[in-house]
């Protein structure tokens, strides 16, 4: 028995050295950097040279009893409206995510007033890039 089970052992380490697993990057961002999510931030700015991917998530780091996060339509990302959000992702401690499960874009917004003071984000997931090929 105990042959076996020392062969059965040979023959999953020889497939998994011989099959390649596709690496896993889902990235973690923190939005804001040591900003973190505040007012007066340039969050385009910060958006600048990052590829955002699906799988890939936001951190968001605030005063829990000042700010939130909603995820709003484009058109009510441009005027800083917040009555009608598609998602709140305000969970009440100050250290929420925004998981970026969907090729598409996300405008995320403070609906306690911190977008008219520059609180929001807009953020386009892609397809991840395939990996290289095998050497």
């Amino acid at each position: 028995m105990a042959r076996s089970t020392v062969v059965i052992a040979a023959v999953v380490l020889a497939f998994l050295v011989a099959v390649p697993v596709p690496e896993v990057t889902a990235k973690k961002y923190l939005v804001g950097d040591k900003k973190f999510w505040n007012p007066n931030v340039n969050y385009a700015a910060w958006v600048q040279g990052k590829h955002f991917y699906l799988g890939d998530w936001l951190y968001f780091v605030f005063y829990r009893d000042q700010h939130n996060i909603l995820e709003v339509s484009k058109a009510d990302y441009e005027r800083c409206i917040s009555d009608h959000p598609l998602r709140n992702y305000t969970r009440g401690a100050g250290r929420d995510i925004v998981p970026l499960n969907e090729t598409r874009a996300y405008y995320l917004l403070d609906g306690r007033g911190g977008c008219f003071h520059g609180m929001k984000l807009s953020v386009t997931v892609e397809t991840p890039p395939p990996p290289p090929p095998p050497m």
